[in-house]
């Protein structure tokens, strides 16, 4: 290994941390995990990403790829294996002004695209955080505050660069590697590393942004009138309801509502807005019309030892009122974890079931479950949460892979319907049949 690494110092195109060197307890962990990787390769270019698969591969070590690094499983390094970390290839270029398609290097993250992207005024469906990685987000999803009105990240893709198991580099797009453009739309990591992502993005305007807090109280009422008239509201509305929030007095914590009215006319928005101040006692309301940028919010840097364990999970239609009763109930009582539930719909339940890897176009909510802390506080929270999921679990359906907290054979199957699993594997089987990218919710060849 000693000499296949010295050669390749001699080729590669960027930066070769090993244990020991300045930097290197940083480049090989993740947000909450720390790894112990043989060697973190950071590449200038594609050639650097070319080189840093065909050495893992034929060292037989062990291959984690970082862009964000905000997996909570830390997929983005490994013990006694390689990472890629693709933090040099950040470049955010618009190539078709007419279209508005642009490509982003496969290490960018959200932030930076946003704030580039506002200089042309165009933005992307994404996540809501600045901090989060492009690739890892979009190859799995992508829910953020523009889901309604223009569906997930993925759903604006329209071709990828990607460097596959053999090393070579190859295009995918809806004619040209369709089936691997269809995987990679859901996938996530298993098929190779994108190193360059091309989007259509959207015009886009100021948005009307910020939160309408209810008393704890009301919880039920108002959660449940939400969940309903997010059935109808106009697709520029995209929301997400926050309560027994534990930094904010748990059970006795305010319903926050926090909306994204998609448009920068005051009076639309207010016709889309009021419906829900009407549902309850505002204590709060701090909706403001902000650029699309701004909302995204800086990532947490958790302290050493902090520990997050999340259960999450999609709800269709017919579940809405059993699943909203349960957390309606859980978060009125001491010890509650953090409860958001996220309106989805709209423009994601409108594209074809089969059109792309992922598989949840039908859902109306997804529902995330938090505790954190330090581990110990988190160790002892974890039997009360679990009997919480015990009785969500028969009125959801399927998981959320930017979510997982874990990635067993169990979290892949309820990620992917059999139908989909089963076509991503032919998939995988053609593009990386010795499974050298198996660190992710792993679809195996």
């Amino acid at each position: 290994m000693t000499s296949a690494l010295d050669t390749l110092r001699g080729t590669f195109g960027g930066e070769i941390v090993e244990p020991g060197a300045a930097g290197y307890e940083a480049a090989a962990r993740t947000l909450l995990v720390a790894g112990s990787p043989t060697v973190v390769l950071r590449p200038d270019n594609v050639e650097g990403v070319q080189a840093g698969v065909r050495y893992a591969a034929a060292e037989g070590l062990a291959l984690a790829v970082r862009g964000g690094g905000h997996s909570f499983p830390g997929f983005g390094t490994n013990d006694g294996g390689v990472v890629i970390d693709l933090g040099n290839l950040t470049a955010v270029e618009l190539v078709d002004k007419e279209q508005h398609v642009v490509r982003i290097g496969g290490g960018a993250l959200w932030g930076q695209v946003a704030a580039t992207l506002a200089t042309h005024g165009l933005a992307i469906s994404s996540g809501d955080t600045k901090s989060v990685g492009v690739g890892g987000l979009t190859l799995s999803g992508g829910i953020g505050w523009k889901v309604r009105k223009y569906g997930l990240a993925l759903d604006s893709l329209v071709a990828a660069e990607v460097v596959t198991a053999s090393g070579d580099v190859v295009r995918a797009d809806a004619t040209e590697n369709a089936e691997l453009f269809w995987a990679l739309r859901g996938g996530g990591g298993n098929f190779g590393i994108v190193t360059a992502f091309f989007f259509q993005a959207h015009p886009t305007t100021d948005v009307f942004f910020g939160r309408i807090t209810f008393p704890a109280a009301e919880l039920d009422g108002v959660l449940r009138g939400w969940a309903d008239y997010l059935r109808t509201a106009p697709d520029e509305l995209t929301s997400i309801a926050i309560f027994a929030n534990p930094f904010a007095g748990g059970p006795n914590a305010p319903l926050e509502i926090h909306v994204a009215y998609d448009g920068d006319d005051a009076a639309a928005a207010a016709r889309a807005l009021d419906p829900i101040r009407q549902l309850g006692t505002v204590l709060d309301d701090e909706v403001a019309l902000t650029p699309y940028a701004e909302v995204l919010v800086d990532g947490m840097v958790p302290p050493p030892g902090f520990r997050v364990l999340t259960r999450g999970a999609f709800v269709d239609r017919e579940s809405v009122g059993d699943v909203l009763g349960i957390l309606a109930e859980v978060g009125s009582a001491e010890r509650s974890p953090l409860i958001s539930v996220r309106s989805v719909g709209g423009a994601v339940a409108r594209v074809d079931a089969g059109a792309t890897a992922y598989a949840h176009r039908s859902a109306e909510l997804m529902i995330v479950l938090t505790t954190a802390g330090p581990a110990p506080v988190v160790d002892a929270a974890e039997p009360g949460l679990n009997a919480i999921w015990d009785r969500l679990e028969p009125h959801t359906s399927g998981l959320y892979a930017n979510f997982l907290a874990s990635a067993s054979a169990a979290d892949v199957a309820a990620v992917y319907p059999a139908a989909t699993y089963e076509r991503l594997a032919a998939v995988k089987r053609e593009y990386d049949p010795g499974n050298l990218f198996a660190g992710n919710h792993n679809v195996k060849p």
